[in-house]
């Protein structure tokens, strides 16, 4: 039987989903396929709205052996596996004359634990409810969750958290979820043939595609231990998350609430001697940390290294002894011993982490008004773990919107392992041993120069660390007022957004939304049904919102975003790549802020019909030597400094969407263009909108054709 075309298949699968083939979208299925015909790793850029889950899906599951996806979002994930992996699936059926089977996969706190739902959580003293059900009032927040997920555990197939609509407090679901570290194990439990995660985890092995997330894929390469099924082809879609994720999943941390949690739950299961040096352990930790300032620590303090060191041993006594004593008052003591015995393994392991100090390692302090201080340790670099975990044994796609850089993959590719493109395999006996890759930018369907600005508020006074930019504040008034709301704000911190929604709510009469006063999926659904609503936030929304159309019409970045000169971590990464002799700022702070502007300028066009102004507040993208960089990063928007011009144009746009919605033609514009043919200086404003190339400066850009 000859085998169906690359071609037909992506045919028939973006005819089933109602969609147009888009060459993007053919260029990066033929490069996905060639890739994992040889081998090879691959980096795509594929702008939003290319259908980049198809140009993956289809060469994957052509490819006919196991494929694991791995996305940063939930929202990615049940996108997969809710739409376009069962409408691809049966579109492909006919030409491939098979059924590929898919399988979603998540960490073990990610399902509901039967065991801990049916016998409940082992009691801590002076603290957490035996029996939950029975103790949390039916009246409160907490015994409504609770009484809730007993009676849907009655009804789910799969017992996901993500299943359940609508959700419940993190409190509620801890009370029926357990790690991996505290399950009994399937064979030891009573529920163990009807545990949710052992029937995910079975589905998987049979599964042609896994979908699962960057978080477990790195518990899978740093932890050794197998979590999903054997595999030949990965793809890593949102692939800017994953440094980021993994990183995280490499960080330890040590609390005194923590600590003296895990004393607690070992004092019924060792021998008074050894609860009691336990218990030291976690009092000499939490002095010391009552005392402790936040910073990086290059060396351990002597006092902190004493504290660490006699938490280590303690702990590593309470190991030891916790297989041996049994206290009769303990009910369900295999689930209490697992329990206890996982929170002091990880008290031992970070301890004895940080007390071993790596130069390959990072050590700091935080403090927390609500939750106090805490010690973390982090890898000051997971680009070697990346290299050898990830790319060893299998062909490796990723792809995102944004992973190429002041105009080229190798900024991405550096922090993933990965030596500068070409490099490896070129013959030279050093670059033998590193991976092979290409990176491919397969473009957008959408035409930047047409749909958006990028104005830079070059007049501006440069932001500094402290203190109101009163300027920025006239600025982002007087471009508010002129997009007629519509506007979304990222800024850099949430005092820099509380101070902007405060300003703003003073000066203008549209409501000014700001991130933190309501859940972050009802703030942006207020957004999106009102078009004169202004949205204001820091990072989730840099790269969390999507929303098409006339509710957003200018996206706001109050000031590059750089890393904090104080984060410890990327400070010290920064100052590893200058001992190394490269350019630590340009490696670590600037491939920082060039991806979340991207990420930020991308919430600007969604859709074919978007237009509108991305605002950067800061002049130093116009003025530093770093800017050119930067601006190479973003969209190919039509750049300009003139702040009159972009006024017009905003207020042209507002015009024509409020004509548009009223259901009339703003000056020959096609409902849902922006001005589109306006002659400059007519009432549908002034973008000066033609169908010839903008000059520099000219202010001649958005809504250049009707199709947009």
């Amino acid at each position: 039987m000859t085998k169906p075309s690359l071609p037909e298949l992506l045919h028939a699968a973006v005819a089933a989903v109602g969609g147009t083939e888009r060459p993007g979208q053919v260029a990066m299925a033929e490069a996905v396929e060639a890739a994992i015909d040889d081998g090879s790793h691959l980096l795509v850029q594929a702008g939003t709205g290319t259908g980049k889950s198809l140009g993956y899906l289809v060469p994957a599951l052509a490819h006919g052996e196991r494929v694991v996806v791995a996305t940063a979002t939930l929202a990615l994930q049940r996108q997969l596996v809710e739409r376009d992996l069962p409408r691809t699936v049966e579109a492909l059926h006919p030409v491939l004359r098979r059924r590929p089977e898919y399988a979603m996969l998540k960490g073990r706190s990610n399902y509901l634990c039967l065991h801990r739902l049916h016998e409940g959580m082992p009691k801590d003293e002076e603290e957490a409810l035996f029996d939950q059900f029975e103790a949390a009032a039916p009246s409160s927040k907490l015994g409504q969750d609770l009484l809730r997920l007993r009676d849907w555990a009655d009804e789910t197939e799969t017992g996901d958290r993500d299943g359940l609509s609508p959700g419940v407090s993190d409190r509620a679901w801890a009370q029926v979820s357990v790690s991996s570290r505290e399950c009994l194990g399937a064979s030891r439990c009573a529920y163990g043939a009807e545990c949710f995660a052992e029937t995910a985890r079975e589905r998987a092995k049979l599964a042609d595609v896994v979908v699962t997330n960057h978080a477990l894929l790195a518990i899978d390469a740093i932890e050794g231990a197998p979590v999903l099924p054997s595999h030949e082809v990965l793809i890593v879609d949102e692939a800017h998350e994953l440094v980021g994720r993994v990183t995280n999943v490499a960080t330890g941390e040590l609390n005194p609430n923590q600590v003296n949690r895990a004393a607690r739950r070992a004092a019924k299961l060792v021998d008074e001697k050894v609860a009691d040096a336990f218990q030291a352990g976690a009092e000499g930790f939490e002095r010391v940390m009552e005392l402790a300032l936040p910073g990086r620590l290059e060396a351990l303090p002597e006092d902190l290294g004493y504290a660490l060191a006699a938490l280590r041993d303690a702990a590593r006594q309470v190991i030891t002894a916790i297989g041996t004593t049994r206290d009769r008052s303990v009910q369900d003591e295999d689930a209490v011993r697992k329990q206890a015995l996982a929170s002091v393994e990880t008290v031992h392991g970070v301890a004895e982490r940080m007390t071993g100090l790596s130069e390959y390692d990072v050590l700091w302090c935080e403090r927390h008004d609500r939750f106090g201080a805490s010690l973390r340790v982090a890898p000051l670099s997971v680009s070697g773990l990346l290299r050898e975990k990830l790319f060893a044994d299998r062909s490796v796609t990723l792809t995102s919107a944004t992973l190429k850089l002041g105009g080229d993959f190798n900024g991405v590719g550096a922090s993933l392992g990965l030596a500068p493109e070409g490099v490896a395999g070129s013959g030279a006996p050093e670059t033998d041993e590193l991976p092979v890759w290409k990176g491919i930018d397969v473009g957008s369907p959408f035409e930047y120069r047409k749909q958006g600005i990028l104005y830079v508020a070059r007049h501006l006074s440069p932001p500094g660390r402290e203190g109101a930019r009163t300027d920025m504040f006239d600025e982002l008034t007087e471009l508010v007022e002129a997009a007629g709301g519509r506007t979304l704000g990222l800024f850099s911190s949430m005092r820099g957004a509380q101070a902007a929604a405060e300003e703003l709510r003073s000066r203008l009469d549209v409501p000014v939304l700001l991130q933190g006063e309501e859940t972050l999926g009802e703030l942006i659904r207020a957004f999106a049904e009102d078009p004169r609503t202004c949205l204001f936030g820091t990072l989730s929304l840099w790269q969390g919102v999507d929303v098409p159309g006339p509710s957003c019409q200018l996206v706001v970045m109050d000031r590059i975003p750089f890393p904090r000169p104080d984060d410890p971590l990327m400070s010290a990464r920064q100052k590893a790549v200058e001992q190394g002799g490269g350019n630590g700022f340009m490696a670590v702070a600037a491939t920082h802020a060039a991806l979340l502007m991207a990420q930020g300028a991308g919430r600007l066009v969604r859709a074919t019909g978007d237009k509108g102004v991305v605002a950067v507040l800061d002049p130093r993208l116009a003025t530093a030597r770093y800017g050119s960089y930067l601006r190479a990063s973003l969209p190919d928007f039509w750049y300009t400094n003139d702040r009159n011009q972009v006024r017009r144009s905003l207020a042209a746009i507002d015009a024509a969407a409020k004509a548009a919605t009223a259901g009339t033609a703003a000056v020959g514009a096609t409902p849902g263009t922006a001005a589109v043919g306006a002659t400059p200086g007519t009432a549908a404003g002034a973008t000066g909108a033609t169908a010839k190339e903008p000059e520099a400066g000219s202010g001649e850009q958005v809504g250049a054709d009707a199709e947009g």
